[in-house]
């Protein structure tokens, strides 16, 4: 009887093993791995930025780094490249650009999100409203990517330098003639390496460099790429030059003579930052700007912190609500026809949610949060100023550019260059300068088509 019940029990425990084995067979089997392909510039930095916590949330989806080494190759255009590198090497995910997400969009290369977007219910309203009308926009009415971040610029202005000269500190929508006006405000009296300057960027503003400014933010081009006719000699390029000239000539806008910081120690680099040392009254700059202020304050023994403050601008005195200064950071999309759609979809999902939103909210490094409502704010400072104006759409991409021969630009900039030398030496006037930019730059712009159509004949 005994050994009878011993086999029993031995059978009973022999068929719990074996069940537990059949278990943790079924078990493993349910579990479906996916996969999918992406490009990145470099799979290390994108590990940093994206791979590992996605890994941590999907540990069943794996993916495949594809780096865009290749298409940086100078030898051909890239946007021939770029098309070319995806037909070749088939990413499941693409980046692009908005200019290149309009064209692929138009010629079917992307999948719809919309269909995707109301399958799973899938959270986007509070994403920045404008940049989701601008994708929708640039799709033909249709969403076929999203971006987890963007960059914008503003305005900063020294409270302290300010409340110190008496000047009314600035407000949200200033045009570039206010700033300018405010700037002029500032003295512009002692040494280059002390005294204190109205309006400086990074590296100092030379005429063309302001001049170009001021043109983007009112939605100025010199080309207009539907004639192929360079369209310089306006008279909103002429009122752009002249306030530009204006402004450098009266010394309050920071312009080193000698090009400013070339090489130097990390305490000459940060020197050589006026507004970051407390020495430019105002500047334009994205978000990074509190980066490089935080910075400032850890590495420099020294440092004399001041108080700031941010404004939304500058902004085209015609649309002041407006802005032509923000732009997309990395903008993923899925690749029509793409085999592992649901997977790729997934990593949309992620990088553009809330759940990576609160990773990402405590640094600027990758621009501003495109999901609203995590970045508020940044070592104290409010950031809801880079959310006040609207993208303008007509600033948003530049697919026309694509018209340009790459070839032209090296042969026009020495014209420019050259004449605009002849305004600051005051042996030209800007309206005769910009009349010879435009006549030469024709001319240059006429054989770099040419020979750009004879190129591809021959190819």
């Amino acid at each position: 009887m005994r050994s009878k019940w011993v086999r029993k029990m031995l059978l009973v425990l022999l068929c719990g093993v074996l069940f537990t084995g059949c278990s943790s067979v079924s078990t493993k089997e349910t579990v479906q791995r996916s996969s999918f392909k992406i490009m990145y510039v470099n799979e290390a930095y994108f590990s940093i930025q994206y791979g590992d916590l996605f890994a941590m949330q999907y540990p069943d989806i794996d993916i495949e780094v594809i780096t865009t080494d290749s298409i940086y190759t100078g030898e051909q255009d890239y946007n021939k490249a770029l098309a070319d590198f995806i037909e070749q090497k088939q990413p499941d995910v693409v980046i692009l650009s908005l200019d290149n997400y309009e064209k692929f969009a138009a010629e079917g290369k992307l999948l719809e999100l919309d269909t995707l977007i109301e399958r799973d219910k899938y959270d986007i309203g509070s994403i920045y409203p404008a940049l989701i009308e601008i994708l929708k926009k640039k799709g033909d009415g249709k969403l076929y990517g999203l971006a987890p971040s963007f960059y914008g610029n503003a305005l900063f202005y020294n409270a302290d330098l300010f409340a110190k000269y008496g000047v009314d500190v600035p407000h949200d929508g200033m045009t570039w003639q206010e700033i300018i006006d405010t700037a002029r405000r500032f003295p512009t009296d002692g040494d280059e390496k002390t005294r204190v300057y109205g309006f400086g960027s990074d590296y100092g503003m030379s005429m063309e460099e302001l001049a170009s400014a001021i043109a983007g933010t009112q939605g100025l081009k010199y080309i207009n790429t539907d004639t192929m006719r360079i369209t310089l000699n306006t008279d909103s390029w002429k009122q752009a030059y002249k306030l530009a000239k204006d402004a450098v000539d009266s010394g309050t806008i920071y312009n080193p003579y000698d090009g400013g910081f070339q090489s130097g120690t990390i305490e000459d680099f940060y020197e050589s930052q006026l507004f970051l040392m407390g020495r430019s009254a105002m500047t334009t700059s994205s978000s990074y700007l509190l980066s490089s202020i935080k910075d400032a304050k850890n590495t420099l023994k020294d440092y004399k912190p001041f108080q700031f403050g941010i404004v939304a601008g500058p902004v085209d005195p015609a649309e002041p609500d407006k802005s032509r200064d923000i732009h997309f950071n990395e903008l993923f999309a899925i690749r029509a026809n793409s085999p592992n759609a649901d997977a790729a979809w997934e990593f949309l999902k992620f990088v553009n949610g809330e759940q990576f939103a609160k990773i990402k909210s405590k640094s600027l490094n990758n621009g501003l949060l495109s999901r609203m409502g995590y970045s508020k704010e940044y070592e104290g400072v409010s950031l809801d100023v880079f959310y006040k104006l609207q993208p303008n759409l007509d600033g948003a991409g530049s697919l026309d550019n694509d018209k340009i021969p790459q070839s032209f630009y090296s042969q026009y900039q020495p014209i420019v260059d050259r004449e605009l030398k002849l305004v600051e030496e005051k042996k030209k006037s800007i309206e005769e300068a910009l009349q010879t930019i435009e006549q030469e730059g024709q001319a240059v712009l006429d054989k770099a088509v040419k020979d750009e159509v004879s190129k591809k004949s021959v190819e």
